[in-house]
């Protein structure tokens, strides 16, 4: 069962592409308004995990719990309007970069204040480039659009993977700094990305994922600092364990 402060439970999921296992989870909680940070390396299931949580695909065995209700094939359309990832490679619609933060919203029929649509394209660098053509924009670029346009969404779990991949320094500034502030909205957030420092600046808990398991998972300061697994500590070090 769930604890009361839980957004997600998984229990025993497993998940396969046709004869492959990628993702095997005997359980794992997320708590609400919690920034949990999962890392690891490429092809060990973060991006699989993510898909998972929003609900874009259903677990091969064992079952993902939602807001205490379990997630099967009958999540309902309000259900997943509460989750939005933004994956690695985000695609943009075929409209400027307003157009692209405001269609969802209109499509929900949801109301928008354009002052907080400005807001949002100020803190990210986007204000000058609002009647852009999204799809003529750099990779960066685009990026922060779709980043942008998740948090016009205003999610209860909002699912990043590698946010910040293609962004120079700056750029990775005005995003964390974007997180930051919805963490002191309470939001839930997944954050998959191969950056330690990252994770220690953003996360409450750090989980390490290595061929589909969580191998570890802690407080960030714990997990980075005094890991208990020796898989952990080998892959903080940078040694191939994979």
């Amino acid at each position: 069962m769930a604890a009361p402060d839980a957004l997600y439970r998984l229990e025993a999921v497993r998940h396969q592409y046709g004869d492959r296992l990628v993702l095997q989870i005997d359980e794992l909680e997320i708590k609400r308004g919690e920034t949990l940070c999962v890392i690891g390396p490429s092809g060990s299931g973060k991006s699989t995990l993510l898909r998972l949580l929003q609900f874009l695909e259903r677990p091969t065995g064992g079952r993902i719990v939602y807001d205490g209700f379990p997630a099967g094939d009958g999540v309902s359309l309000e259900t997943r309007r509460q989750v939005t990832c933004v994956f690695q490679r985000p695609v943009v619609l075929d409209r400027s970069v307003r157009a692209n933060l405001t269609y969802g919203l209109r499509v929900r029929r949801v109301h928008h204040d354009r002052r907080e649509v400005d807001r949002l394209l100020e803190a990210l660098g986007l204000d000058r480039l609002a009647a852009t053509p999204a799809r003529t924009l750099s990779g960066g670029e685009i990026q922060r659009v779709a980043f942008g346009r998740a948090l016009a969404f205003n999610p209860k779990a909002l699912l990043l993977d590698e946010p910040t991949a293609n962004l120079d320094p700056r750029n990775v500034r005005l995003v964390e700094d974007l997180i930051r502030d919805r963490q002191a909205q309470g939001t839930t957030i997944v954050l998959a990305t191969h950056q330690i420092f990252q994770a220690r600046r953003l996360a409450n808990r750090t989980a390490l994922l290595l061929d589909g398991q969580i191998v570890e998972v802690a407080p960030t300061a714990i997990l980075l600092d005094a890991p208990r697994d020796p898989r952990t500590r080998a892959f903080l070090n940078g040694d191939m364990i994979y």
